[in-house]
């Protein structure tokens, strides 16, 4: 009989999960806590599914997970934690789920926006610490947001960002209808724009999409929200053009690894605004997208 495994519960996420996962529901083991690549394989030893939050499934590692054959992953960004190509070689199926928290993750998004247009993290560590410095920001009204991928999230962002007086233009790698807003090449979003919020999905094609070429081609002190993953942005040519106020700031949710080393480039700098990969965590996404991933899992106990 198939077996599932979550194999990274957190408490903020085991109190929401009991609330979704009911007794009529396929039976799954809850296991705790971050895991190294190394313990990845023993503790997958037995079970055929394993329900993945945020732990890394290189191509060693999967090839040494023998029985797995279904890795369900909770959200859209699979790339940033588990070698596709390779799981897609070893006959190991990735699911994903998207549009669970397309709202969830816009008003991040969009709370970024005003933390890095008003120094707010700044500030706040400043008067912590005991010290008190009033900074300039940005008055939004009138100033011009570029929604890079016109998505689920990335249209959720353009509908509040007008509500707040923002002048929205988007771009997306496809043609799309409907999104609610003007659609301009890529060079030219960047050159009009006081703030990119990007909403890219991360897989090769993507990878490294806002390089140095394109990051130059900003508005000198635009200000950059990154609520779609870290592997989009060339974090190299990122961290150099903070250093030199070419770009005003940057503000983001997720890192290339997660959580960030100590040597991490973005921790050094002042002109950023650093979340913990959160903008999906509310209780209302979170619901959703537990939901989907026990359906997601129950379809393997489902075939001959």
């Amino acid at each position: 009989m198939p077996r599932t495994l979550f194999i990274d519960s957190t408490p903020d996420i085991d109190r929401v999960w009991k609330r979704v996962h009911g007794s009529a529901d396929i039976p799954i083991t809850v296991a705790m806590g971050l895991v190294s690549e190394e313990e990845v394989p023993g503790r997958v030893a037995g079970y055929d599914t394993v329900i993945n939050d945020a732990t890394y499934f290189s191509e060693p590692t999967l090839k040494r997970c023998t029985g797995l054959k279904h890795i369900v992953f909770l959200g859209t960004g699979a790339a940033s934690f588990v070698d596709l190509a390779a799981a897609e070689r070893l006959g190991i199926k990735v699911s994903t789920i998207g549009g669970y928290g397309d709202t969830t993750v816009a008003e991040h998004a969009i709370g970024l926006v005003f933390a890095a247009a008003r120094h707010i993290a700044t500030m706040h560590g400043i008067v912590r610490g005991g010290g008190w410095r009033p900074m300039q920001g940005m008055e939004l009204r009138g100033k011009t947001l570029g929604v890079v991928g016109l998505g689920g999230i990335g249209r959720e962002m353009a509908r509040i960002a007008q509500g707040v007086g923002l002048k929205v233009i988007g771009y997306n790698r496809s043609p799309v209808s409907g999104g609610g807003v003007p659609t301009v090449t890529i060079d030219e979003l960047l050159a009009q724009s006081d703030i990119v919020s990007l909403h890219l999905a991360l897989n090769e094609s993507t990878r490294g999409f806002l390089d140095r070429a394109k990051l130059e081609k900003t508005r000198p002190g635009v200000l950059i929200v990154n609520t779609a993953r870290a592997g989009i942005v060339d974090e190299a040519a990122l961290v150099e053009l903070l250093r030199a106020g070419r770009i005003g700031h940057y503000a983001t949710d997720v890192f290339g690894k997660e959580p960030p080393s100590p040597e991490e480039p973005l921790l050094t700098l002042d002109n950023v605004t650093l979340t913990a990969h959160a903008g999906y965590n509310t209780p209302e996404a979170a619901m959703t997208m537990y939901r989907r991933a026990i359906d997601l899992a129950a379809k393997g106990w489902s075939t001959p």
